[in-house]
């Protein structure tokens, strides 16, 4: 059986009510402990790049936090953690404005980068400075763009201003969009040139280890930072991130032969991790947070370019995924319940809400449904039909021929069959394309081949909110986070989906301080996203996760990456 556990959990005031399944603590202790010894991590989608304001991937953010810290993070409970904040901050300590229109940070004093060079609040401001530069155009850039200014009242002080009153303050700095970056380290590199930082690939962090040897696309080798704070507790002599491969051989390697410590992002299908598991060299450690693997449908006409040939430019819209009715045709065509049921088992449970955690904001008003008749009445009733005995619908000399992209790997590739199988069906021709992992997510603008560029019809891959507030998450959707050559390639919405009215409730939730009403905003923004079929939302899925039963003192989170409580982590008989 897979190893789970469910616990209930207090959040900060306004965010009452999360559930988390299976935080994947274990707390084991022993009284013999072994020699320091090397830590070996697998993640067979492997990193490229050490900058994780640089890369939509979790690989890249998973080895960069191992290196990098924000100022807090929120552990499993919903609870704020310090990092390189000394406390806090709240309303009674003085740190939340009670107008809501600011926060101020302490941080902590004697704090070195791994260089030996001392972090101040210096760093903070340039973070901010550096990840809102259009010209860096980084990945996060977006959830900062609530904030007025970002000041340094002193060396261990910082002051956040808000362009308006902000309920939630703690998206900025925070968990894994808040790693904070070292001044004197990337300021030559703020601008066109941020790509080309050395420090990109060999970075210099506050954290547990540093890098000492990085080949990208293959592995990283840390040791421990000597100036790192509790350097002493550390618990092994040399971590080593390995990537490539599968996900199962991933799995097998920790489970079943004991050749690794830790295996990442487990996407295999159940039965097949409860056999590797049953090995007894260690357990699946699952949690469901708030990842959700969906379909992302192209809004823009991948197959166009404008004169100076840019692609899925939202001056050309998609032939016919622009018909609110093809895409309620889309959705109904895919059988979620076999997706979920079959392939992922207890580690996904099938969706309709793009929003699936934490609790409270979750929509009761939506439903899903798998009805290949009443798709075909749609598609008739737009006026898609065989004209031409091909087997292939067609409008106005059209074909309704779709590319559907992903990632490399086994689970996703399976779903795409079954997804095919749906749509061709009801008269769709699918070509599937698959692109290996780390330069789907690299976020590289020169590269044609990742998600933001998104040269294709449909694609597939898992978001969802980093934090247990979705204020960050559900900008995705708005218009001014569409990737676009201007931008250099950089914003989360990559199906170019633009709507007034849902940029209208984003912008009302930013300011609202009544959390009853803000939960209500969010839900709005959901049912928006579902009833247009923005996308199609397919399986609720959890993180999975596989340790050595000689690894211990690990308490994952799923508001933050698996690699975020590493200094803790040791080993045992």
């Amino acid at each position: 059986m897979l190893n789970k556990k469910i616990i209930s959990v207090s959040c900060l005031s306004l965010l009452t009510g999360l559930l988390l399944a299976a935080c994947g603590s274990n707390n084991q202790t022993s009284t013999s402990k072994t020699e320091v010894s090397t830590l070996k991590l697998l993640y067979w989608q492997a990193p490229t790049i050490l900058n994780p304001h640089l890369s939509t991937g979790f690989k890249d953010a998973e080895a960069s936090r191992i290196t990098l810290e924000p100022l807090a993070s929120f552990d499993g409970n919903g609870k704020l953690i310090p990092f390189l904040a000394a406390e806090i901050p709240t309303v009674e300590n003085g740190g939340v404005a009670k107008d809501g229109k600011s926060v101020t940070w302490k941080l902590k004093q004697n704090i070195k980068w791994s260089d030996g060079t001392p972090f101040t609040a210096a760093d903070v401001v340039f973070t901010y400075q550096y990840v809102t530069n259009p010209q860096v155009a980084t990945v996060s850039g977006g959830t900062y763009d609530v904030i007025a200014s970002v000041e340094a009242i002193n060396d261990y002080t910082v002051k956040v201003n808000f362009k308006d009153v902000n309920p939630a303050w703690y998206l900025v700095f925070v968990g894994r969009e808040g790693m904070i970056l070292p001044k004197h380290i990337y300021e030559p590199y703020n601008g066109r040139n941020a790509r080309e930082a050395p420090a990109n690939l060999k970075p210099v962090g506050t954290g547990a280890y540093r890098v000492v040897e990085f080949k990208p696309g293959d592995t990283v080798i840390y040791e421990p930072n000597p100036e790192f704070r509790e350097a002493d507790k550390l618990g092994f002599e040399r971590v080593e991130l390995k990537g490539g491969g599968d996900a199962t051989s991933a799995a097998r390697a920790v489970l079943q032969t004991g050749d690794a410590d830790f295996a990442a992002n487990l996407q295999v299908e159940a039965p097949i991790l409860q056999e590797l598991e049953a090995a007894g060299k260690g357990k699946v450690v699952t949690d469901f947070g708030a990842l959700m693997e969906r379909i992302i449908i192209n809004h823009s006409d991948s197959n166009k370019a404008t004169s100076d040939g840019e692609r899925s430019s939202v001056q050309f819209p998609h032939p016919f995924f622009s018909d609110l009715k093809v895409r309620q045709a889309l959705a109904l065509a895919i059988d979620r319940d076999t997706i979920a049921k079959q392939l992922y088992g207890v580690t996904g449970k099938v969706t309709s809400n793009f929003l699936v955690a934490p609790e409270q904001y979750v929509s009761p008003n939506t439903n899903y449904e798998y009805n290949l008749e009443r798709a075909n009445q749609l598609l008739d009733s737009a006026g898609w039909r065989d004209t031409n005995g091909n087997g292939i619908r067609d409008k106005d000399g059209v074909e309704m021929s779709v590319v559907f992209q992903t990632s490399v790997n086994p689970l996703r590739q399976k779903t795409q069959a079954v997804i095919k199988q749906g749509l061709q069906s009801i008269g769709m021709e699918v070509e599937l394309k698959s692109i290996d992992a780390s330069v789907y997510f690299s976020s590289d603008p020169s590269s044609n081949d990742t998600l933001e560029h998104f040269y294709a019809d449909l694609q597939m891959y898992t978001r969802g909110n980093v934090n247990p507030d979705p204020g960050a998450y559900m900008k995705f959707y708005t218009c001014n986070q569409i990737p676009q050559k201007a931008n250099n390639w950089s914003g989360d919405n990559n199906s170019r989906y633009c709507n007034p009215e849902y940029d209208k409730l984003w912008q009302q939730s930013t300011v609202e301080l009544d959390p009853k009403k803000r939960k209500q905003l969010f839900i709005q923004m959901n049912d928006l996203l579902v009833n247009e079929a923005v996308g199609i939302p397919l399986v609720y899925r959890a993180n999975v996760v596989a340790f050595s039963n000689s690894i211990t003192g690990y308490n994952l989170t799923p508001w933050d990456m698996r690699t975020w409580d590493i200094m803790n982590w040791q080993r045992y008989n």
